[in-house]
């Protein structure tokens, strides 16, 4: 009666056993299934921050060129207005850029989504009918159906570890391949934009350099054209004329004789001889 007793409950034990079995597996899956979950959320609102970022960055470039657009008043603000639709249009193609990132990984979390949704349902069905065929079965066809839940058990379990570890490889793969392109579209925008700045900035200073050193040689000019009056001999000429009207002996009229003696005379006096326009210099008055 023992031994029957024993053969009776050893199957039913078996059963209980291999449930608890099940029950952990069914924990263990949906634990990793929202820890998977929660990792790919956490990546694609990152991603759409990114996105949201870029696309301010990309409004306030927008903004700028606006701004420049009605401030358009000379060559040099319409460069700047031309920069500056440049930098709008690389931060938008960044923002783009991000936004397919963040929309690609979206799309893996709901293909993620739907596959784990797809595996408790067929884990539940799969449980339905395993209750259903054990409450059929007899206490000699229990031992049978345990065998083979075990067996149906352990290659769930070996298909859901497989299928989990393809799933965390393609998300990192393909996250790494989203991180490398938005960082190269980045790299190349950001490249893009301060070789143009540095171009035009160069090209600003040259052309600032030219109208100075124009502006200078019309100063000089003007200040030249100023100083000569129309009529004037040339100095070398009133110089030469001057001494042959002098009577020898008699030192010329001028400032220096005047001055106090011991003082040196002031540099450019001699320059400053009057002149009449039209008329050649006079000649010194003679004694």
């Amino acid at each position: 009666m023992a031994a029957r007793k024993k053969a009776t409950s050893s199957p039913v034990s078996a059963v209980a056993k291999l449930e608890a079995e099940l029950a952990s597996l069914k924990a263990q899956l949906e634990k990793a299934r929202s820890g998977q979950e929660a990792e790919a959320k956490k990546e694609a609102d990152k991603l759409s921050k990114d996105a949201d970022a870029a696309a301010k960055k990309a409004a306030a470039a927008q903004a700028k060129v606006k701004a420049a657009r009605a401030k358009k008043k000379s060559a040099a603000q319409q460069k700047q207005v031309k920069a500056a639709q440049e930098a709008s249009a690389a931060a938008k193609k960044l923002a783009a850029a991000a936004k397919a990132a963040a929309n690609d990984a979206k799309a893996k979390l709901a293909a993620i989504s739907a596959d784990n949704k797809l595996m408790a349902k067929v884990a539940k069905a799969v449980a339905k009918e395993e209750a259903a065929i054990t409450k059929k079965l007899t206490a000699a066809e229990k031992k049978k159906a345990a065998a083979e839940k075990k067996k149906a058990t352990a290659a769930a379990k070996k298909k859901a570890a497989a299928e989990k570890k393809a799933a965390a490889a393609a998300k990192k793969k393909a996250a790494a391949a989203a991180k490398k392109k938005a960082a190269a579209a980045k790299k190349k925008a950001s490249a893009a934009a301060k070789k143009k700045a540095a171009a035009e900035k160069k090209k600003a200073a040259v052309a600032k350099k030219k109208a100075a050193e124009k502006a200078k040689k019309a100063a000089v000019k003007a200040k030249t054209a100023a100083k000569k009056k129309p009529g004037r001999p040339k100095k070398a000429e009133a110089g030469a004329a001057a001494p042959a009207a002098k009577k020898p002996g008699r030192p010329a009229k001028s400032g220096a004789a005047k001055k106090k003696p011991g003082r040196p005379p002031k540099a450019g006096a001699a320059k400053k001889a009057p002149a009449r326009r039209g008329r050649p210099p006079k000649a010194p008055a003679q004694g």
